[in-house]
């Protein structure tokens, strides 16, 4: 198998679910996968304010996730 050729959802998929799962993770319950962790850094400029980019995680804990 040349992992050059795969997608990252399909290493996730292939590699790193299975490596949480042998380290004793639940993962319906504690993982969740393709998630935005933050709502990106604000940006003021003056009176105009904006947010940046979100932070995005393949995988994540939950509790993280919420915090969001």
């Amino acid at each position: 198998m040349n992992k050059k050729s795969l997608t990252e959802r399909d290493i996730c998929t292939k590699f790193i679910t299975p490596a949480v799962k042998d380290a004793g993770w639940d993962v319906l319950s504690q993982i969740r996968e393709q998630v935005y962790f933050t709502r990106g850094r604000i940006i003021v400029r003056g009176r105009l304010v904006t947010r940046g980019k979100a932070k995005f995680a393949d995988h994540i804990p939950p509790a993280h996730a919420a915090r969001a």
